[in-house]
């Protein structure tokens, strides 16, 4: 497998454009690089690709990977995409992608109903973008030869259909993380998350690359910075630093771990910084816009 994070960075991306932290002022001043929001792209062959969340940013990270450029007048080696929930940052990018050339949209019932129940989505047109509704833990190919399975992860609705109170743990069709595998190398991929429960951690056993929720250092983050007024785990995130945060709870797991959909005022940006530093000491990388990794 062929593996290309064209967006590593949570919703906002970093810069953000409405933020003067220091991380998005290092940004925009080149100390470190920006990045673009989150998605992962994912081949077999390296000519025929499928992109797990279709980021605001889609049309500017596909132009910056030459492999996925047309091959001809039209076209587009994109074959598919995959939705692990319905917020906007993994799925603005799919009006993005509704120039009338066909690929196949996979998703829940529940996320496909979020797209649905918004007119504007009507512009990716069936005709030419069928949407294939998935279950949760049945197997299918999103591209031949590579098996794809999603399974529900601890998360909540997306944040415009939140109402007086918002359950920020539930399992179901909502918010689905998914697993890869070409016969011989297992991956997956769970951008959101907010706890790693005995469950998921029996279902991330067999992994040989993992791509994870990576949003916040730790819980109060931007609450402390004045950027925010609701914790992570009211986003639906679990954090990474802490005895509960993710390094903590998978630190079990043998495999290649990557934090993504790193949100722009989490400390982990900064290359020479003891977030950084602590995260590579634990054995996990940290993606960025352009990372490759070929199994």
């Amino acid at each position: 497998m062929r593996f290309l994070v064209l967006g590593a960075a949570a919703g906002g991306g970093l810069p953000q454009w409405n933020c003067g932290c220091s991380n998005c002022q290092d940004a925009r001043s080149g100390k470190i690089a920006p990045a673009s929001q989150s998605s992962l792209a994912v081949s077999l062959d390296g000519r025929d690709w499928a992109v797990l969340n279709a980021s605001p940013d889609i049309r500017a990270q596909m132009m910056a990977c030459p492999s996925m450029h047309p091959r001809g007048l039209r076209g587009s080696p994109l074959a598919s995409v995959l939705l692990t929930n319905g917020d906007i940052d993994h799925i603005a990018g799919l009006l993005s992608l509704r120039e009338q050339t066909p690929f196949t949209m996979y998703a829940t019932s529940e996320i496909h109903k979020v797209l649905e129940d918004n007119c504007v989505f009507d512009a990716v047109n069936v005709k030419k973008v069928s949407r294939e509704r998935i279950e949760i833990g049945h197997d299918f190919e999103i591209l031949p030869g590579l098996q794809v399975r999603v399974f529900p992860v601890p998360g909540k609705v997306p944040l415009f259909m939140e109402g007086e109170t918002v359950q920020t743990d539930l399992i179901g069709e909502q918010t689905v993380g998914v697993r890869l595998s070409d016969g011989q190398t297992v991956a997956y991929y769970v951008p959101g998350c907010a706890d790693v429960t005995g469950e998921l951690l029996k279902t991330l056993s067999d992994a040989n690359h993992l791509f994870f929720d990576g949003t916040l250092w730790d819980d109060n983050e931007m609450i402390r910075l004045g950027t925010g007024v609701k914790s992570g785990k009211r986003m639906g995130h679990i954090s990474i630093g802490g005895p509960e945060g993710s390094i903590a709870r998978l630190a079990g797991l043998k495999a290649d771990k990557i934090f993504i959909h790193i949100n722009n005022t989490n400390p982990v940006w900064q290359p020479d910084g003891p977030e950084r530093a602590f995260v590579h000491a634990q054995g996990w990388r940290v993606a960025a816009d352009g990372m490759e990794i070929v199994t």
